[in-house]
C-alpha cells in the first residue's frame, strides 16, 4: 500500500464498551492536515463512512474492501480475545456513544467478524455511493461525505443496531455458522424475517 504502513489500526468499542485496537489491511491513502500529521477526527478528511469511489481508497483497497479481504487481520483480534467471529461489527466511539435503551445490549456481545448487519450491508461502499449519486441527481448540493453520513445515520447504522438486537435477543449457534458459510461464500441468507 503506498504512503504508509499495510496495517490500520483504530480504537473501537468491544464487549461492555471497552476500547481496543481493531486490525485491518490500509485501504486508502494516509490523509494528512496541515502540520503534515495524520488527520484525525474534526480535520478535513477525516470520517466513520466511506464511499465507493473516493479516491483516498487505493485499486487494491477497492477489491480488498469489496472482497472484505480487508478484514483478515481481525483474525489476530479474535486469537487475542477482542472479538469472535460473529457479532455486530465493533463501533467507532463516536457511534457506541449513541446506543441507548435496549439498543445498548449489543455491547454485551463481543464483536464480530462477520454477522447479520455485516451481511446485509457487505457492499455498504456501493450502497452510500448510490444514494449520494441519486441524491446530487436531484440537486442536492451538499458535499458527497455530508450526504453520507446523513444517509448512514438516519438509515443504515439504526438498521444495523436492529439487527445487531435481534442478534442478541434470538441466538443460535447454526445461525453462526450459516453466517460465517454465507461471508465466505458470498451468499444471502434468511434471518429476523428478511435476506440478508
Amino acid at each position: 500500500m503506498p504512503g504508509g504502513p499495510a496495517f490500520f489500526v483504530q480504537n473501537r468499542i468491544g464487549k461492555g464498551g471497552k476500547l481496543f485496537k481493531c486490525h485491518k489491511f490500509r485501504t486508502m491513502i494516509p490523509v494528512k492536515n496541515d502540520e503534515g500529521s495524520n488527520a484525525k477526527k474534526g480535520d478535513k478528511g477525516w470520517s466513520t463512512v466511506s464511499v465507493a469511489g473516493d479516491n483516498r481508497i487505493t485499486p487494491l483497497g477497492a477489491k480488498l474492501r469489496h472482497y472484505k479481504l480487508d478484514e483478515l487481520p481481525e483474525l489476530w483480534d479474535v486469537l487475542i480475545g477482542n472479538m469472535s467471529f460473529v457479532g455486530p461489527r465493533p463501533d467507532v466511539p463516536g457511534y457506541a456513544d449513541k446506543l441507548e435503551g435496549d439498543d445498548r445490549d449489543v455491547l454485551k456481545l463481543r464483536p464480530g467478524i462477520t454477522g447479520p448487519a455485516t451481511l446485509k450491508y457487505r457492499l455498504e461502499d456501493e450502497m452510500i455511493a448510490e444514494y449520494v449519486f441519486q441524491k446530487q441527481k436531484e440537486g442536492d448540493t451538499r458535499d458527497a461525505q455530508d450526504i453520507a453520513e446523513e444517509y448512514n445515520d438516519t438509515v443504515i447504522y439504526p438498521d444495523k443496531v436492529r439487527l445487531n438486537c435481534y442478534y442478541y435477543r434470538h441466538y443460535s449457534f447454526v445461525k453462526d455458522i450459516q453466517m460465517i458459510f454465507c461471508t465466505v461464500l458470498g451468499r444471502k441468507m434468511s434471518y429476523a424475517g428478511e435476506e440478508i
